[in-house]
């Protein structure tokens, strides 16, 4: 470690992977964010899936001021985030096969559809079968990934597969494997994860470039504003009432 505090040192290396995804995988965004544009425009919905903390990016991405009101959270009870005791049952419920295909089967996906997936290492079964399983169905998934992990580590799914290999786009978060930037020669684990800044981020700039597209084509991107600020809550509820067919958040 250098000079700086750990503090400074944290925000550089997270600034350092910022500039990363923000050169390296501007392509990626740029077909991530027309392909939702395109779903919106065609009438299709927006949904987001993550386990664990790859879920606080998906979580930001729904009923969010300046975001898209359509993107519509998938829920897989028992995994999203740390709401279950114990903790570790959530990284348990992520191995199991076969879980994914349920809780599609009693969600409102269908083809037209598109699905964010967010998986740090893209390598248990739940993120896996989330992905293969709704291209079955038709529907266009996004992989928001660390593509390190397919070569540094194994799958944990029958088929040897990791998330990344399962999607329309994926996109890179550059997170090296075990997700923390700092070390110490006193401190015996390396710590300071990154993955929730640049993971959701990467999922702010999709959602720009989704609203971008859409206004370049002469359509209102479905946004919703602040209810904190004068005229927000007017405003989100004329939205909401107009896109009630396909947000399913507000139930």
């Amino acid at each position: 470690m250098s000079d700086r505090k750990p503090a400074g040192q944290f925000i550089d290396a997270a600034i350092d992977l910022l500039r990363r995804v923000r050169d390296e995988e501007a392509d990626a965004i740029e077909a991530a964010g027309t392909l939702l544009a395109d779903t919106v425009q065609n009438g299709g919905r927006l949904f987001a899936f993550g386990a664990g903390h790859s879920s606080l990016a998906a979580q930001d991405a729904v009923y969010r001021a300046g975001g898209l009101a359509l993107m519509n959270l998938l829920a897989v009870p028992g995994v999203v985030g740390v709401d279950v005791m114990p903790a570790t049952l959530g990284s348990a419920l992520e191995r199991v096969g076969g879980l994914a295909g349920v809780v599609l089967g009693s969600s409102p996906l269908r083809e037209g559809d598109a699905l964010v997936v967010v998986s740090l290492s893209g390598r248990n079964a739940l993120p896996v079968e989330m992905a293969l399983n709704a291209r079955a169905m038709g529907v266009r998934v996004i992989g928001v990934t660390s593509v390190a992990y397919a070569t540094e580590t194994t799958s944990r799914h029958s088929s040897g597969t990791f998330l990344k290999d399962h999607c329309d786009i994926v996109l890179d978060s550059k997170i090296a494997v075990g997700d923390a930037e700092l070390t110490l020669d006193t401190v015996p684990a390396p710590f300071a994860p990154a993955s929730t800044v640049v993971t959701s981020a990467l999922m702010q700039a999709v959602t720009a470039t989704a609203a971008t597209v859409l206004a370049d084509r002469g359509i209102e991107p479905p946004l919703l504003r602040s209810g904190n600020v004068d005229g927000g809550p007017e405003w989100n509820e004329r939205v909401l009432d107009e896109y009630r067919d396909r947000i399913f958040y507000r139930r």
